[in-house]
């Protein structure tokens, strides 16, 4: 069986930037990610990234050519294409897949970098529209629902901000709400509500996604007046926040009620010798890949001094 001192799962910014730190520190480790490319969630961000000191990204995709290019100059470890079938912490060993091989590995820490997955509304539907691949960016897309009616699940800033977007863009919009109250910023609630082509709808919940080759409407319940009625639409855009990528491991750490990995100053789980970054243990509202880069590398430094250390417990302090 193959020992590996870090095994860290996940290949976006805080992935890269631990397994970066590991090799510049003499770490032996090894990246998993299940994609066929490093960047995560890069790939998905279609507007300029303007909040990394020192970096300018037109997009998510300029920004992953530059943190795959240092880390593939660092000359770190790591493999693509990698499904993880299992965890057994006690043993700590992970079974994976790469291709047709199946193969487990020991390790002696294991950092956890999954992220995080949008959300579902899980009605019926649903499934159907996302196999069909309409999954769409406001950013990105809004210049094709010029003239049409497009509906925006969520009380978001995401939600808000795709909304108003797609308002400037020329379409109709209808933004749907389960609460009357938003957890949007007052800059992004402000401006829609002054938009004569959003119409907010609150206290309201989607049942049911309608169409065949498209979404043609959708079902809803305003839960206040318990009054039940559809909407026709040409597209939904779901933006109800993220949910943590966690069903490897949640059985062996804690996690809150909100499904975010507990974590110390350091990364550290509730596991001693698993550690958590990025996305997975932050909180939606202080989530930023800042905080992701920072948090690899210190879980990082940490792992390395308990390796090279007498005193397995080495502390923040």
């Amino acid at each position: 069986m193959q020992h590996v001192d870090v095994i860290i799962i996940g290949g976006g910014p805080a992935g890269i930037s631990a397994a970066i730190w590991c090799k510049r520190l003499g770490v032996n480790h090894l990246l998993l990610e299940k994609k066929e490319e490093l960047g995560g969630q890069f790939s998905k961000i279609h507007n300029e990234i303007i909040d990394y000191p020192g970096l300018y990204a037109k997009d998510g995709k300029e920004m992953q050519r530059m943190f795959v290019e240092q880390f593939d100059r660092a000359g770190c470890s790591y493999r693509l294409g990698t499904n993880i079938f299992s965890i057994n912490h006690s043993l700590q060993t992970i079974k994976i897949q790469q291709k047709n091989k199946i193969e487990e590995i020991h390790f002696n820490y294991l950092v956890l970098a999954t992220g995080t997955n949008q959300r579902k509304l899980e009605v019926p539907g649903e499934k159907e529209m996302i196999d069909r691949g309409e999954s769409y960016s406001a950013t990105a897309d809004r210049y094709l629902f010029k003239n049409k009616i497009v509906a925006v699940v969520g009380g978001g800033d995401r939600a808000f901000e795709g909304a108003i977007l797609l308002a400037e863009a020329g379409a109709i919009v209808y933004l749907i709400h389960r609460s009357k109250y938003f957890k949007a910023r007052t800059q992004y609630t402000d401006i829609a509500s002054q938009k004569e082509n959003i119409k907010i709808i609150t206290d309201t919940k989607v049942t049911a996604i309608h169409g065949d080759k498209q979404v043609t409407s959708i079902d809803l319940i305003n839960t206040h007046l318990n009054k039940v009625f559809s909407l026709e639409i040409d597209a939904l855009f779901v933006r109800i926040g993220t949910k943590p990528n966690t069903e490897l491991i949640e059985d062996n750490i804690e996690i809150t009620k909100q499904g975010v990995v507990v974590v110390d100053q350091i990364g550290k789980t509730s596991n001693d010798s698993i550690y958590a970054i990025g996305d997975i243990c932050t909180k939606p509202l202080f989530s930023s890949i800042v905080s992701s880069v920072g948090q690899g590398a210190i879980a990082a430094k940490h792992i390395s001094l308990r390796l090279t250390s007498n005193d397995e417990h080495v502390t923040w302090s």
